[in-house]
């Protein structure tokens, strides 16, 4: 028998099916979204989050959406939960779905490595 959550969860895919090859997979107590093996949302406790980027989260910040809070004393802010009047708009979630599959997950991640090989690149050249 399938729960309030997994309604939820289906209910969510059968929106996105605009986007395709999304895929879904349990974690953090409810599932993350995948979009052609890009991890870009989270569904939690019968609400929906989308990953967002410094150019996305006013967008967020404008409809008053707080970022994701999987218990209180973590905070995900790199994960917006999405509008019920988005979430109900096929064609409009499936538009937020790309643009959210489309932010890469590491971005701070991938900066650090790049300025570590910097360092270390500049330092072998002046050996």
């Amino acid at each position: 028998m399938a729960g309030k959550a997994d309604g939820f969860k289906e209910f969510v895919l059968d929106q996105l099916g605009e986007l395709r090859h999304v895929t879904c997979r349990a974690m953090f107590g409810g599932y993350g979204l995948y979009h052609q093996a890009q991890f870009f949302g989270i569904i939690h406790k019968g609400r929906l989050y989308f990953k967002v980027s410094p150019k996305t989260l006013p967008t967020y910040q404008k409809h008053s959406m707080k970022p994701f809070r999987p218990n209180p004393r973590q905070t995900l802010k790199s994960y917006y939960e999405v509008p019920i009047h988005v979430v109900e708009d096929r064609e409009q979630l499936a538009a937020w779905g790309e643009q959210a599959s489309q932010i890469p997950t590491r971005q701070l991640e991938t900066r650090r490595a790049v300025s570590f090989q910097n360092i270390r690149f500049s330092s072998h050249r002046t050996r």
